[in-house]
This record gives structure tokens, C-alpha cells and sequence, in this order.
């Protein structure tokens, strides 16, 4: 089948691939026809850099991970999906037998098989088999491409259920890209009053300041632990989420932090960062990390479907497959304004 293939760094192409002979349908699994697959910043990370910390691209890799699609076949066992069902995929699959599985914590057990990380091949394809248990049907009202949005939404929401925010909580996130604006909006569904949004493009931080009580803040001329401190009357934002994967950011995630308050970071460091624990223990800061997410899916597809967060906004531009290549080198290059790119591929 034809798909967008990682040859190596710098390298894509698009090419028939063997890939559909080594997924036979289980009894329990569904195959998808793929409809849209959005560009994540992994994505472009492996294409640009060949890797990412100990994932490394050693031999050809399908590339992709959010993606919504349309149920063509289903196996034996199968009880709640059927052919013709539209449905999004959590590309994660865990040992269901790990203790981090057992333990509910199955998005950080070792041995999860992750769509696009190396050796595991990604979505940009025509069809894929997937297990039933991570397979999600989605209301009339969600389209394919809000659906293919859940993944990074995913993100947030988990990132918001791990802050434990409080109705009426006043949050940071740092970074205007796909995963600071969707944790924006999960911060505000699950109750904040306000959040502030920091970045750097203003085209970006103009269309956080449209999704809903936000304060943008462009560091590269605001000083951001000053506005805050003026905009709280000294007292700081209960909750700093750092999506920027900044070293320069999350130096300072304390600054602007009230006493007690909580840090979570979502952003992907590559390097060892610094970290200022006097000024986390001055506050008896809890900080918490986020490695992708786990038992946001089905909430993230109700959210969409009741208005409560709406993702259409952040689609800024969608390819057809037959453009996949020349989509990632405009993504590579990292566009002022953009914030979801997508890839539909042929029905």
C-alpha cells in the first residue's frame, strides 16, 4: 500500500510499502480505512533529526499518529464497533499483562507498541489494524478532522486531570503550538477562570486570545512573571503548565507560581534542564510530568461532541495525501501562524 515512509533524516518519500501483510485481523481488533492524520511535532522531529532521544530511525518508518478513520472490517469477537462505524484511535498499545498496565498506568509501561516510534510504523497509509479496546466510535456531529485532533487534545486533558484543577483557578501554559493551545482549552473546561498563554508569534497567541478568557503574552516584549504578578495583584496562577519543551521556560516555571501551587510539565526536553528547588520549596510547589496519556479518549470525543472544547479553530491547513511530502517540509519549517496541519487521505 502506498504511504509516507521516514526513509532516513531529511528524507520522505512516497511509496507502495509491505506493510499490509503483517497485520492480520485478530478477533478482538477492527481495520480502519484512514481518513485524516494530523502532523505532530514528533513527526517532524524524526524527519528532521533521524530520532528523538533513545527512539532512533534505523530502517524505514510509516509515519503518523492522530489520526480518525472508518471502520471497514471486524474481527470474530468484536461487539461495539461494526463496518461503516467512524471512529478515532488511540495509537498506544500496552502489554495488557505489565504491571503498569495492571496498575492503570498504561501509557508509561515499557514495552507500549506506539504508532511513528521507532521500530512501530505509523497511520499515513491507507489501512491499519487496531484492537477494538483503543478504537473509539465518534458521534454524527465530530468530524474526521476533529477527530483526529483527540490524540493531542488527549494530552491536555490529561495534563489538566493531573494538575486537579479547581473551579476558578487562574493557569499559565507556556507555547502557543498544537499542545499548549488544546491544554489551554482543557484547563478552561475543566473550570480555570482564566488562562494566560505565553509564545514568542503573535499570529498564534491572537488565535489563543479568540478560544476563550485567555491573556496572550508575547515574551519576546513582555516581561511574563511581571504581567501575571500585576494581572493577579502580586499572588501569582495556581497552575504553570510548560509546553514549550523551553529550557529557558522552564527555568522559570516558578516565578510566576502562587504558594502552593502546582507545575506540570507536558513539553518534550531534549536535555537536561535546571531546575531552582528553593523556589519550589518556598512555595511547596507540587509538580507533576506528563508522558502522553491515558483514559482521556472517550471524554475528549464527548467534549467534542457537546461543545464544550472546540478544536476547529487550531486546523490552520490540510494537504491531500498526494502532498504528504511537500506538507512536512512546510511543517519542518515551522510557519509563523500555523497550528495543526492535517493530511486527508483518499476515500
Amino acid at each position: 500500500m502506498k504511504s509516507l515512509v521516514l526513509e532516513e533524516k531529511l528524507k520522505l518519500s512516497l511509496r507502495d510499502f509491505p506493510i499490509e501483510r503483517e497485520e492480520t485481523l485478530g478477533p478482538r481488533d477492527v481495520r480502519i480505512k484512514l481518513h485524516t492524520v494530523g502532523i505532530c511535532g514528533s513527526d517532524v522531529h524524526y524527519y528532521t533529526h533521524g530520532g528523538a532521544g533513545i527512539f532512533q530511525v534505523r530502517a524505514p518508518m510509516i509515519l503518523g499518529h492522530e489520526a480518525s478513520g472508518t471502520v471497514i472490517e471486524a474481527g470474530s469477537e468484536v461487539s461495539t464497533l461494526k463496518v461503516g462505524d467512524r471512529v478515532c484511535m488511540e495509537p498506544g498499545i500496552p502489554d495488557p499483562n505489565s504491571r503498569a498496565t495492571r496498575l492503570g498506568l498504561y501509557n508509561v509501561d515499557p514495552a507500549v507498541r506506539f504508532w511513528a516510534t521507532p521500530p512501530v510504523h505509523g497511520v499515513l497509509r491507507p489501512t491499519v489494524v487496531h484492537p477494538e479496546n483503543f478504537t473509539f466510535k465518534l458521534p454524527d456531529n465530530v468530524s474526521f478532522a476533529e477527530a483526529a485532533m483527540v490524540e493531542p487534545l488527549a494530552v491536555g486533558v490529561h495534563a489538566a486531570t493531573k494538575a486537579q484543577v479547581k473551579p476558578g483557578d487562574v493557569a499559565l501554559v507556556i507555547g502557543a503550538g498544537p499542545i499548549g493551545l488544546v491544554t489551554a482549552l482543557a484547563a478552561l473546561a475543566a473550570g480555570c477562570a482564566k488562562v494566560f498563554v505565553s509564545d514568542i508569534d503573535d499570529s498564534k497567541l491572537e488565535l489563543a486570545a479568540k478560544l476563550g478568557t485567555i491573556t496572550p503574552v508575547n515574551v519576546s516584549r513582555q516581561d511574563l512573571t511581571q504581567e501575571i504578578l500585576t494581572a493577579t495583584d502580586g499572588w501569582g496562577v495556581e497552575i504553570v503548565f510548560e509546553c514549550a519543551g523551553s529550557p529557558r521556560a522552564a527555568e522559570a516555571v516558578f516565578d510566576a507560581l502562587c504558594p502552593a501551587g502546582r507545575v506540570v510539565f507536558i513539553g518534550v526536553q531534549m536535555h537536561p534542564i535546571a531546575y531552582d528547588v528553593g523556589k519550589a520549596m518556598v512555595r511547596e510547589a507540587r509538580v507533576e510530568h506528563v508522558f502522553r496519556y491515558a483514559h482521556v479518549f472517550p471524554r475528549c470525543v464527548a467534549m467534542l461532541s457537546s461543545g464544550a472544547i472546540d478544536v476547529k479553530p487550531l486546523i490552520t491547513r490540510t494537504f491531500g495525501f498526494e502532498e504528504s511530502v511537500r506538507a512536512f517540509e512546510i511543517a519542518a519549517s515551522a510557519p509563523k501562524g500555523e497550528v495543526k496541519m492535517q493530511i486527508e487521505l483518499p476515500q
